[in-house]
């Protein structure tokens, strides 16, 4: 070989003995053939065979297969966002005149989608109310409903569902189940057990951990939906980087000690709040007054560090100088990351069944791994002027 083709084709070296606790990083588009005959038949190697770098590498099948057990599901796929991961099933499965169904506390780009894009190519949606019973959301089922969608506990207003009740409903109507479970996780739930179709989470969050990637999954009860989401991705163009894959099974290894530490702090300072300013402007699902609580303590192993305070009209302002000067929380979108954030908000735009409750400011907080009286100092001032 000349020198210029060695730069390009390095000589073959040997691995014998290297084994390493980390999962390699394997980079391609290109995957290389064994002869004509076997480009050829590239597409019998099925919807998992390696046949180019969009359809992933094997870092991208280690990340899958340890979802895929957490999940304890019959296969999972990966996609840039946790939004393209709900996006992906709805898409695969939803065709014109079709309905889906959705929380009215679903997160807000899921009622964009449905108002936009999918109205737009003859898909209906409707909206029921998270504390609606099984039977009456079940009651809205009727033939043109394709999809029921759960998010549990709601975005910000932290309303819990019974999944197992909708999932009965649902099924027994023919009708697909879906669920984000970014709050949870797999560690605190898992929907697959409780008969869900399609699972949904943002691995941005707590499986990343580091507020440094974008990424989400989609993880199936039944195997004959992951050819199919397969081909939806392919037909797309959606793949993910190898490299995000290998921070993510990174944040993996630590995902359990950190959300445990965080679900902890969380649920301290979140009683510590109730005990001084009215028990219904906090907003946790763990806490023994929380509407969900019983749903929560029967069907989840824990909780995790993002909960919710409801702030007064005539304290807003107030409130919002104490959050712009928090010293060791900052201000963001998302979490599940090492820092803890505070995200002032207002769902009532957002909504078709408004509680009186939620018509103010809801200051969502997710913590973090900063020392918990670092903290509490900042709260504990946003709390002094809710309480007067």
């Amino acid at each position: 070989m000349k020198d210029q083709t060695v730069c390009v084709s390095p000589p073959a070296i040997s691995e014998d003995g290297y084994v390493s606790l980390t999962t390699p990083v394997h980079r391609a588009s290109t995957i290389v053939f064994p002869n004509a005959a076997a480009y050829a038949n590239r597409a019998e190697r099925g919807p998992d065979g390696y046949s180019y770098g969009l359809g992933g590498t094997p870092t991208t099948r280690r990340l899958q297969a340890t979802l895929n057990s957490l999940a304890g599901a019959e296969g999972t796929l990966l996609l840039p966002s946790g939004q393209a991961a709900i996006m992906l099933v709805f898409v695969t499965v939803l065709k014109p005149g079709n309905t889906i169904l959705i929380p009215d506390c679903a997160y807000p780009p899921v009622r964009s989608f449905c108002q936009s894009f999918l109205a737009e190519r003859g898909i209906g949606f409707r909206v029921y109310d998270p504390d609606w019973s099984p039977d009456q959301v079940g009651d809205l089922i009727d033939d043109s409903v394709k999809l029921l969608w759960i998010e549990t506990p709601g975005s910000a207003t932290m309303e819990m569902v019974d999944v197992g009740g909708l999932v009965k409903r649902a099924h027994a109507k023919g009708v697909l189940v879906g669920c984000d479970n970014t709050w949870a996780t797999p560690l605190n739930f898992k929907p697959v057990l409780h008969g869900v179709d399609f699972v949904i989470e943002a691995l941005t969050k707590y499986a990343g951990g580091h507020s440094d990637l974008l990424m989400g999954s989609v993880s199936v009860r039944q195997a004959d939906w992951y050819p199919e989401l397969r081909t939806t991705m392919s037909l797309m163009g959606l793949g993910v980087s190898p490299d995000d894959c290998s921070l993510v099974l990174r944040g993996l290894e630590t995902m359990s000690l950190r959300l445990r530490h965080a679900a902890k702090t969380a649920f301290d300072f979140a009683r510590q709040i109730a005990e001084r300013i009215p028990g219904e402007l906090v907003l946790h699902p763990a806490l023994p007054h929380s509407p969900s609580h019983a749903l929560w303590k029967r069907d989840f192993a824990g909780a995790s560090g993002v909960f919710s305070i409801i702030i007064p009209d005539h304290v807003r302002d107030a409130v919002i100088k104490q959050v712009d000067a928090a010293q060791s929380f900052s201000i963001g979108a998302s979490w599940g990351g090492t820092h803890s954030l505070l995200a002032p908000m207002s769902v009532a735009d957002e909504r078709s069944f408004v509680k009186p409750e939620h018509r103010g400011t809801i200051l969502r907080i997710s913590i973090g791994l900063e020392d918990p009286a670092d903290l509490w100092a900042d709260l504990e001032r946003i709390v002094a002027v809710i309480e007067g």
